[in-house]
């Protein structure tokens, strides 16, 4: 019987990091509600490290890590979504 693979949610909490910087970014700039192109990019990169922790989830016995790691990137994903779709709003407004 092999040894599984420990439990690491290092991945899904860098994606989080990522969101949440990305949102203080946009606070910063000018106002939650007319979202930031620069914390939009940082938000949804986010997704590149929770994509990681979904593929070492992937591995493991359990599916903790897999499933933090998906939601880790569908946070990321929407957040840095939302930043961008409100600044190009305020941009045609």
């Amino acid at each position: 019987m092999a040894n599984p693979v420990p439990d690491s949610k290092t991945p899904a909490m860098a994606a989080i990091a990522l969101a949440v910087l990305g949102l203080v970014i946009a606070v910063v700039q000018g106002g939650l509600l007319h979202g930031s192109m620069t914390g939009g990019v940082i938000a949804a990169l986010g997704a590149i490290p929770a994509c990681y922790g979904m593929w070492k989830g992937i591995q493991q016995e359990t599916q903790g890590t897999l499933a933090i790691s998906v939601a880790s990137v569908l946070i990321a994903l929407a957040i840095g979504a939302v930043l961008i779709i409100l600044r190009v709003v305020y941009w045609l407004h």
